[in-house]
């Protein structure tokens, strides 16, 4: 993952994430800014969460889990390595923890905790804080490769290369209605996911299917193969569906770039040039 700017200025879904009836689960790590709301429980491999965020369900971490304080979790929290918890957290279940368990004051965890290496009750710095407070600073000053060192002293640097973390801005709600973010919007290759897509400007990779409209400030393109059981609508930007891409639902924009088999099934509403039966390049 390389850092060139805040790390937490733009919803990043990655390739193969599957929003599934109780949980969004991804193959590499889950970055939540703070005082965002996530009404799945999430499974990754390191869950880190800023203050007060609230998850839905369970959190499910293969590798570390870091909650800063005021975070709320509905269900249980289950970690394979070790887990940092900031003060005044909640979890509505359970807590298990693989490794060391670091617990600040007054956590509430309604049925208990255990953890199979040591146990420290203090207050945790907040990392997530912390990280992402050290990141920008180093990014603001140039020091963009003293940034991504500290990256990669944080996670494992052979799964980062192989999988891109799921990033979930600041003050954002993802829900099965709707992903509501103020940034940009990038969703990945062979994803599966439920809701309306609601952000400045949206990406979405090929092979995707989304149950739910894309709307957005700026541009929107889709995907070649991707389908959008719903309208397509834009303030100001450009639309493009490439390839073979599906729209089940209406489409408004500025100007329309159409690939040469896609398919809109509703109304078409261009203010300005629609260009039909375009061949866009391939992605890298």
């Amino acid at each position: 993952m390389a850092f060139s700017r805040d790390p937490l200025d733009e919803l990043i879904v990655p390739d193969g994430t599957q929003a599934k009836e109780v949980a969004l689960e991804t193959d590499g790590d889950i970055f939540v800014g703070g005082r965002s709301t996530v009404e799945f429980g999430v499974r990754g491999r390191n869950v880190l969460a800023g203050e007060s965020v609230t998850f839905g369900g369970a959190i499910e971490a293969e590798g570390d889990c870091r909650l800063d304080m005021w975070c709320d979790v509905a269900e249980n929290v289950l970690v394979g390595q070790d887990a940092y918890i900031g003060e005044r957290v909640h979890v509505g279940g359970e807590m298990k923890v693989a490794g060391d368990l670091d617990i600040g004051d007054d956590v509430e965890i309604e049925e208990g905790f255990e953890a199979n290496g040591w146990i420290v009750i203090r207050n945790p710095m907040p990392t997530i804080v912390f990280l992402f407070v050290y990141l920008k600073h180093l990014l603001l000053i140039g020091e963009d490769e003293t940034a991504q060192q500290l990256v990669s002293e944080l996670v494992d640097e052979e799964a980062e290369s192989d999988t891109e973390p799921l990033v979930i801005p600041k003050n954002a709600t993802v829900s099965d209605d709707a992903w509501r973010v103020s940034t940009p919007a990038t969703i990945g290759d062979d994803c599966r996911l439920h809701g309306n897509v609601r952000a400045e400007t949206i990406d979405v990779g090929t092979g995707t299917t989304i149950f739910g409209s894309l709307r957005a400030r700026g541009d929107v393109t889709v995907g070649d193969g991707s389908r959008i059981h719903g309208d397509v609508t834009t303030r100001d930007g450009n639309v493009v569906i490439e390839g073979d891409a599906r729209i089940l639902g209406d489409v408004s924009c500025a100007d329309l770039k159409v690939g040469p088999d896609a398919e809109i099934d509703g109304t078409i509403r261009a203010a300005g040039e629609i260009t039909m039966g375009t061949t866009e390049p391939e992605r890298e």
